[in-house]
């Protein structure tokens, strides 16, 4: 997958995790949380016996849409201390 696939598919899932979560944060944010939360998502799907990021596909968004969930999670956890 490039570069640009990678932003847009961050784009995206961290756009909708912050939809879900209710959080605003700027545009660069919202990508690097997609972006990030695409490697934690692949992690966690990949520890569970599932597959990780596959390509610019439904499946690849979902995993990194839940991977972005997670790290809001942790953020707004650690944000809470």
């Amino acid at each position: 997958m490039g570069i640009i696939a990678w932003v847009v598919l961050g784009g995206i899932a961290g756009w909708l995790a912050a939809a879900v979560t209710g959080r605003k944060q700027g545009c660069l944010v919202t990508i690097l949380v997609g972006i990030v939360g695409a490697v934690i998502g692949g992690l966690v799907f990949s520890f569970i016996g599932g597959t990780g990021i596959t390509g610019f596909n439904l499946w690849s968004l979902l995993v990194a849409f839940v991977g972005a969930i997670i790290l809001l999670a942790i953020i707004g956890a650690a944000q809470r201390r």
